[in-house]
């Protein structure tokens, strides 16, 4: 019974080995970013994100001047 889980556990530690041996593989095919793409894209986001922001911002502040005229 004991060698059966000793068995087990092993066959548990090669899986988890054999996983982060194919994580490190497929990691090396990766295509990474430069640092002038990284510092585009992430000004693409903020920008966006302040864009929007003013937007529902805008939105809101019209829709709660009509309602505050809707109450009166």
């Amino acid at each position: 019974m004991a060698e059966a889980a000793k068995g087990k556990v092993a066959a548990w530690g090669q899986r988890v080995a054999r996983f982060f041996r194919e994580v490190r593989a497929e990691l090396g095919k990766v295509i990474w970013p430069s640092r002038s793409e990284i510092i585009t894209y992430t000004s693409v986001v903020v920008v966006s994100v302040l864009v929007i922001s003013v937007l529902i911002w805008l939105v809101d502040s019209a829709i709660s001047r009509l309602l505050m005229l809707m109450i009166k």
